[in-house]
């Protein structure tokens, strides 16, 4: 499902036993403590039933049947990750013809445009958020509620709310009487795509929740059953090499990954981005990029800049199940171009991830790959999941509070400030 490879083994510098059996059984260890302690509930959800989605698919299956659009009102984690395994799956057959939109800002002019012609009649508008109260997804959610004037008793079923268990949200949404799902409040947002917050909206789309839940489950069941080190070693080290290489490239290698890269880099940097039980500044930054295209701009620096880079090749096997070929073309005075001639492109992007990781490994930059066999709700399902897990250990290692964000509270208070004294 998921091919994993690394070249860290030539860069353990001063930690020639970090990989030695009793640091790998120390830090399951402290995955494991983790994990039953219910810090986080992302580690439960690939084995949840989901109840409350399929019963809200089956009451509303004729309504459901009738939209042409869903318009979904979330920002962060309430909407990358839906955006992400949607981009991922759009090509598979079962894929409905629905439009999705994103309301995940506050630019006015973004929301005339993503609103343009939009007509509750054949609309489905689902509201994600925690408890409610984040500024930006409420005020999205008053303009629609007035614009669209949901709260008519004939216009309710055009709305659906996901929310915490318990949260003024879901309170508002018991005396209206309108359709909501609630999670586990300890499920934080950017940790949240697979549960409600992107298998109800995926699960409308068409796409097989059960096989993205079997994705992370395979992952889960490989890592704390079958404990493969893979993930462990990894961690190991990024977190021990925190200071040498302070910046992790994702280099995906597909225009399918945009979204993903995105989702990739909320979920690095605002989980590891955190002071530590010693109140000291701690970090990995993330940067994302799509290769061929970022070829042609940033692997210059990451040749021959500074050495303080990790870079992750995140490419599909089998990309697309109808290949194109370059034509056998020769044009005059271009002729140092035909080697490629009559080569699918599928090929050629495969070979430019190879030459290009290559040419990396040559410069003594540390380099892993991740391999998807090809792209299925399973192994998209398995991708997140992975990631997740991986973020989880390395904010262990950190010694550091991984499922908090008190730097984005920060600024949310600063904004209420402004608002209460202008």
């Amino acid at each position: 499902m998921l091919k994993l490879e690394n070249t860290y083994h030539d860069f353990l510098g001063e930690y020639p036993t970090l990989f030695c059996k009793d640091n790998l059984d120390l830090f399951f260890q402290k995955v494991l403590v983790e994990r039953n302690s219910k810090l986080s509930g992302y580690y439960d959800l690939p084995f949840l039933e989901n109840e409350e989605i399929f019963a809200y698919l089956e009451r509303n299956r004729e309504f459901l049947d009738s939209i042409s659009n869903i318009i979904i009102i979330g920002i962060g984690g309430s909407s990358l990750g839906t955006k992400a395994i949607d981009a991922l799956l759009s090509h598979l057959n079962n894929r409905k013809k629905i439009k999705v939109r994103f309301l995940e800002h506050t630019d006015p002019i973004m929301i005339q445009k993503d609103l343009f012609r939009i007509k509750y009649e054949d609309t489905l508008f689902i509201v994600i958020s925690k408890s409610g109260l984040t500024i930006e997804t409420t005020s999205l959610f008053k303009y629609i509620l007035a614009r669209f004037s949901l709260l008519k008793s004939d216009r309710k079923h055009h709305l659906a709310v996901i929310t915490d268990q318990n949260s003024p949200l879901h309170h508002w949404c018991k005396e209206e009487k309108l359709e909501h799902i609630t999670i586990a409040p300890n499920i934080g947002g950017r940790f949240s795509v697979l549960s409600a917050v992107g298998l109800l909206p995926l699960a409308i789309l068409g796409y097989d929740i059960q096989a993205i839940l079997s994705g992370a489950k395979t992952i889960s069941h490989m890592f704390f059953e079958e404990r493969r080190d893979n993930l462990l070693k990894k961690a190991l080290f990024l977190a021990k090499n925190e200071k040498k290489f302070p910046i992790n490239v994702l280099f995906s290698y597909s225009s399918v990954f945009r979204h993903f890269n995105a989702w990739y880099v909320q979920l690095w940097g605002e989980s590891l981005g955190k002071l530590d039980i010693y109140e000291q500044k701690r970090g990995l930054t993330p940067i994302a990029l799509i290769g061929s295209i970022d070829q042609h701009s940033f692997l210059q620096l990451i040749m021959q800049g500074p050495s303080n880079k990790t870079i992750t090749f995140l490419s599909v096997e089998n990309l697309s199940q109808k290949p194109l070929y370059i034509p056998d073309i020769s044009l005059k005075g271009l002729e140092a171009t035909d080697f490629v001639n009559q080569t699918s492109f599928n090929q050629l992007l495969k070979l430019q991830c190879v030459s290009t990781k290559e040419s990396i490994i040559s410069q003594n930059v540390p380099v892993d790959s991740i391999t998807l066999e090809s792209l299925s709700e399973q192994s998209v399902g398995a991708l997140v999941f992975y990631y997740e897990l991986l973020t989880s250990c390395v904010g262990i290692l950190l010694q550091i509070d991984t499922y908090n964000q008190p730097g984005v509270e920060f600024g949310k208070k600063i904004l209420r400030e402004k608002f209460t004294h202008s």
